[in-house]
């Protein structure tokens, strides 16, 4: 079993987070093994979790940043017990695979969400398969979002796809500003089977593929899928866990 180990971001809260954390530690002689604490904000965290993904660790994040969505709060006074009694989520991230139009194939996994955008000033004009089921023909906008439970209160949130609860093994494929057909809202799909995104006219209408913040330019064909493969191992105290969370956005966009 490995030891614990504390990964913070390079800025001033990260640091005094860190060593407020390591003198507790040091003087209660705290042990938790296969435990990384992040210190940091949900890029951060993201990061992390991206660079340890073939690690069977538990990952606890400690939120130095603005939002803090997969964090937790901090408390100089409560962590050592929180961080005893915390509880676990098993997240899955999405697999995208890209051809590019050399025909160059590029992989990289997304916990969030993979966005498709446009690339230059004319709007992108794509089709959207999810196996054999056709879901949509043709849309033209500036692009679209396939988004896992976890990240559906990030970016897809921010273009008006749903919140998808974090066992409800769905996924959400949103329009970004579609333009035609003006009306389609998207759809909330099953997590099992491959959506596969291929741009209409990659000459004129050039696309870039996003899983998180890793950009792919000049896609042809981007396929996604969930890879239960990979599992990350987040904990959290018990009164903030990421599906209360959740439920909080979704109430909030209710009643907004």
């Amino acid at each position: 079993m490995s030891k614990l180990q504390i990964i913070s971001d390079k800025n001033k809260k990260s640091f005094k987070i860190k060593n407020l954390l390591l003198k507790k530690i040091k003087s209660n002689n705290f042990k938790k093994e296969n435990l990384i604490i992040v210190i940091g904000g949900d890029g951060f965290m993201l990061q992390t979790l991206k660079k340890n993904k073939d690690s069977k660790k538990y990952f606890y994040g400690i939120n130095s940043g603005n939002y803090g969505f997969l964090m937790n709060k901090f408390s100089s006074k409560d962590i050592l017990k929180n961080l005893s009694k915390s509880n676990l989520v098993s997240i899955s991230p999405l697999e995208m695979i890209v051809k590019n139009k050399n025909n160059q194939i590029k992989r990289s996994i997304a916990i969030n969400e993979v966005s498709v955008l446009r690339q230059s000033r004319q709007a992108a004009s794509l089709s959207i398969k999810q196996g054999s089921n056709q879901i949509i023909k043709k849309l033209v906008s500036d692009g679209v979002l396939i988004s896992t439970p976890a990240g559906s209160t990030a970016y897809n949130l921010s273009v008006h796809g749903p919140i998808l609860s974090l066992h409800s093994k769905k996924l959400s494929i949103s329009p970004i500003s579609a333009f035609r057909p003006r009306r389609w809202k998207g759809k909330i799909v099953n997590d099992k089977l491959k959506i596969i995104i291929k741009n209409l006219n990659p000459s004129k209408r050039p696309i870039s593929a996003v899983a998180d913040n890793l950009e792919v330019r000049n896609a042809k064909s981007i396929t996604v899928k969930t890879n239960n493969k990979i599992k990350f191992n987040l904990l959290y105290d018990k009164n903030r866990s990421l599906q209360k969370k959740i439920k909080i956005e979704q109430i909030r966009k209710e009643t907004s």
